[in-house]
Parts: C-alpha cells; sequence; structure tokens
C-alpha cells in the first residue's frame, strides 16, 4: 500500500468575530496586493533598476494602483470564474456570484481585469502601459502564490489520483489519494516565477526594457499552469482521452502574448544599439 502524507485538515475560517468569520481565502488575496504593493514600492526606491537612475512613476503612486488592481483582480477574477469555468451553475444561482466568501475566483479572469486596471491607471497618470505592466508582473506571483496555498486549504482544485509518496486524501474528493496540485502550482506559478522575475530585474536589468517582465510572467506563468494542469482532476478537463483542460485551453493566448513581448522588448533593446536584458 502506497505511502499517504494526511491532509493537515485546516480550517477554512482564520478568525471567528461573532457573526463574522474571516476565512483564509480572503486573507491570501489580501496579502498578496498588500505585499505585491510594497514590493513595487521597493523596485521603484531602487534606483540602479531604472535608466539613468530614474524610475517611471513614484513610490506614492504606488497607492493609487494597488485601488485599481483591487478592483481589477476581484472584479475579473470572480467574473471570469462565473463566464469561463462554470456559466451554468450561475445562471441557475445568480445570487452566488456574490457570495465571494465561498470562494471561487479564476485567474485568468482577474488577469484581464488587471490588465484593463492597468490600462486605466497609466492612461490617468500619462506613463507607458507596459512599464506598469512590468512593475505588476514582476509582484503578481507573490498574490499567486498565497492563492494556491489557499486553494489547498479550502481542498479545491484537487489532482487526480496517485500513488506518489506526497500524495494526499482530501475531504470531499473520495478515499483515493491524489497529487496535492495547489502546491505543484505554489511551487511553480509563485514562487519559481516570482524569483525567475527577480533574477532578470536585479540581474538583466529587466525594467530598463519595457515590456519583457510582463512578457516573461505571461509565457511563465502559461507554461507552468500548461503543465500543472496534467495533474489535476479529470472534472477539469474538456476533452475525454486528451487531456485537455481549461486552463490549458486559457493560457495559450497568454503563452503566444508572453512570447511577443519578449521579441518586442528584445528587438527594441537591439535597436537601442545594446540590449539592457537578455
Amino acid at each position: 500500500m502506497p505511502l499517504v502524507i494526511p491532509y493537515p485538515a485546516i480550517d477554512p475560517i482564520a478568525l471567528q468575530l461573532g457573526p463574522i468569520s474571516v476565512k483564509w481565502y480572503g486573507i491570501a488575496y489580501l496579502a498578496g496586493l498588500v505585499l505585491g504593493w510594497l514590493y513595487i514600492k521597493q523596485l521603484l526606491r531602487t534606483e540602479r533598476l531604472w535608466p539613468s537612475g530614474k524610475p517611471a512613476l513614484e513610490a506614492d503612486d504606488i497607492d493609487d494602483l494597488l485601488l485599481w488592481m483591487t478592483l481589477g483582480v476581484v472584479v475579473g477574477g470572480r467574473l471570469g470564474n462565473v463566464l469561463l469555468y462554470h456559466p451554468g451553475y450561475y445562471l441557475k444561482n445568480p445570487l452566488e456570484i456574490f457570495a465571494l466568501w465561498h470562494g471561487g475566483m479564476s485567474f485568468h479572469g482577474g488577469l484581464i481585469g488587471s490588465v484593463l486596471a492597468i490600462w486605466l491607471f497609466a492612461r490617468r497618470r500619462k506613463v507607458a502601459t507596459l512599464t506598469v505592466g512590468d512593475l505588476c508582473a514582476a509582484a503578481v506571483p507573490i498574490g499567486i502564490f498565497f492563492g494556491r496555498i489557499a486553494n489547498f486549504i479550502n481542498a479545491e482544485i484537487v489532482g487526480r489520483p496517485s500513488n506518489v509518496p506526497w500524495a494526499m486524501v482530501f475531504p470531499g474528493a473520495g478515499p483515493v489519494p491524489r497529487h496535492p496540485s495547489q502546491l505543484y502550482e505554489a511551487a511553480l506559478e509563485g514562487l519559481a516565477l516570482f524569483l525567475l522575475l527577480r533574477f532578470i530585474i536585479y540581474r538583466k536589468g529587466a525594467l530598463g526594457n519595457a515590456g519583457l517582465v510582463s512578457g516573461v510572467f505571461l509565457a511563465g506563468y502559461a507554461a507552468a499552469r500548461i503543465f500543472c494542469e496534467l495533474f489535476k482532476e479529470r472534472g477539469y478537463r474538456i476533452l475525454d482521452g486528451h487531456g485537455l483542460t481549461t486552463g490549458m485551453i486559457y493560457s495559450v493566448p497568454m503563452l503566444l502574448a508572453g512570447i511577443y513581448l519578449i521579441v518586442r522588448a528584445r528587438r527594441a533593446a537591439r535597436a537601442a544599439d545594446g540590449p539592457r536584458a537578455t
């Protein structure tokens, strides 16, 4: 019989104050947004990361960006989950659309909402959209990491049955051990992608090459997501026998957009006579 790691049953409610409950899911999103905001401020204050030592924005400008990004992530993420993954359920239960405390957020929907928020913010501040996008892209893996940990705590988006030594029996998913796919995503889409982006920013001067960080983020996330989808439960698959999932399909445009931005940034760097990043 294969070794099975006990699932650490953590109460999804982190704090109960009378009738008010604070869930880990909400804390994860708050932590991602706040830590991302602080990280962007650090990038702006590190003058050596910018051409001629002059950042594109002042650190104080990011206070407004936090509000824009919060709206983009929450509204886009929720609508993405409703429209891209469970339209039939929410059509029958429309009031559940507003029940954010029950979970159910789509990364791809949140990305679309964030891109719109970045564009509106950049237009109002009269700064380059790609530069703002690069700053946000550098910080997004922080939120992804915490979001996937929250998925694990909620025992949602479970992996397919497996006999690997680290397989777990998730509550509500039957007695069969499964891949902890949420932890795979936290490690690759969150931690590994954050370190990769930090490397090209601090070691390769990527913030001096508009669009490069955004491109590496989009392509890196898409590749990691497509790989992690291989371990997801079959309930998330859309073509039986082919192993394709909705997450894979929705990640392909991200991969193509990321490659385009990387190529565009490298061409711009060569045209400027000396690339700042590779």
